[in-house]
């Protein structure tokens, strides 16, 4: 029996404690996320019927028969007008299973998210072109492109249509003219919503992810007509982004892909969220940033991807880094601790070696400041 516990007083403790996420499973109490550790919560283990009795209120009447077809449905939720909830309710073990995410109803600011400068410079620049923001679950992604998204509402008058499952920010028009569809409430799928966009006089489009072959070709061919194209790619960095999008096409088509690459793509920024050791930060992003410039352009439509770290090493002062660059940063300006930093480096030894170097040029500054 679950007495005095509902899903509404679940969704206030989570409130309270500003926690990100929480879990609902049969055979254990409620867990929540805060600052990236699971806490359970002060209640007795759900059976199958209590999760049931939890979830089934929250899941929209239309998106019932989908959950009995397909065994998961996701969708937003509302509590109140700044109670913002992206839900995550799937069958497993013969019970109802969920994983909700509280979303902030405020879009965070660069600074608040602490991006470096280049995601601003992007997001003003880009005005034709896609722009991908990749990464593994939780890093962010959503929340990133928000933020790319609502400085152009703030500083450019556009026609924005974002393409959203589910639609997880409320983006509330300022300088420019907005439109956000829910996958399944206000349109079938994101094909179908992303060739109805293009004849919508869209200066910018937001996909909320890229999913299948379908959708990547709409966005590829969108960004070449000069519209503004940013989406999402669960891929670890920038060198998977490629490869992943060429995953969705057969062989035989992956050379006109990378032509139109080559011709719309403006930048792959790429994000890994990691533990803060100052006390007022929980998490901090490390980045990697590969900008289409004419050299890129070539190793794209050549096929020579192997290449792409090493100009991004080369371009630095042009606003690319990669994580090792950017991991060093962390550490240097005193964001994450070296140990945590080296458990997140995609290359510890260059890592290790990069900050070595900063510590020996601080070194031989305080020596000659000394003298």
């Amino acid at each position: 029996m679950l007495g005095t516990l509902t899903i509404q007083r679940l969704f206030q403790k989570m409130q309270e404690v500003d926690a990100s996420d929480l879990h609902i499973k049969t055979g254990s109490p409620p867990v929540i996320r805060i600052a990236a550790a699971l806490h359970p919560v002060d209640a007795p283990q759900l059976n199958s019927d209590d999760t049931r009795e939890l979830l089934t209120p929250l899941i929209p009447d239309h998106l019932k028969p989908l959950l009995e077809e397909l065994g998961g449905v996701d969708f937003s939720h509302m509590e109140g007008p700044e109670s913002r909830f992206r839900c995550s309710i799937f069958r497993a073990g013969g019970g109802l299973h969920a994983a909700i995410r509280r979303v902030n109803p405020v879009i965070p600011s660069f600074k608040d998210l602490h991006l470096p400068p280049i995601y601003e410079h992007v997001a003003d620049t880009t005005h034709e072109g896609l722009v991908v923001v990749c990464g593994v679950t939780g890093c962010g992604k959503s929340t990133t492109l928000a933020a790319m998204i609502d400085h152009i509402n703030e500083t450019r008058h556009c026609n924005i249509i974002t393409i959203e499952d589910p639609v997880e920010y409320l983006l509330r028009p300022n300088k420019s003219f907005i439109s956000q569809r829910e996958i399944g409430i206000d349109v079938k799928d994101f094909p179908l919503a992303l060739r109805a966009a293009v004849r919508q006089d869209p200066d910018v489009i937001m996909i909320g992810e890229m999913r299948d072959r379908e959708t990547m070709m709409a966005g590829l061919m969108a960004a070449e007509t000069g519209h503004t194209v940013f989406v999402t790619l669960h891929t670890a960095d920038t060198m998977q982004a490629f490869a992943r999008i060429l995953e969705f096409f057969p062989s035989s088509e992956h050379t006109f892909i990378r032509s139109s690459m080559a011709n719309g793509l403006r930048a792959v920024m790429a994000q890994r969220l990691l533990p803060c050791v100052r006390d007022d930060v929980d998490r901090v992003p490390a980045t990697e940033v590969l900008l289409n410039s004419p050299t890129v352009q070539d190793k794209i439509r050549e096929g020579d991807d192997d290449d792409l770290p090493a100009v991004i090493h080369s371009s630095e002062g042009e606003g690319m880094h990669d994580f090792t660059s950017s991991l060093t940063r962390l550490v240097e300006e005193e964001w994450v601790d070296l140990k945590t930093a080296v458990r997140y480096a995609p290359n510890r030894e260059a890592l290790v070696s990069k900050v070595r170097g900063i510590d020996v040029a601080a070194d031989k500054l305080i020596q000659r400041v000394k003298r």
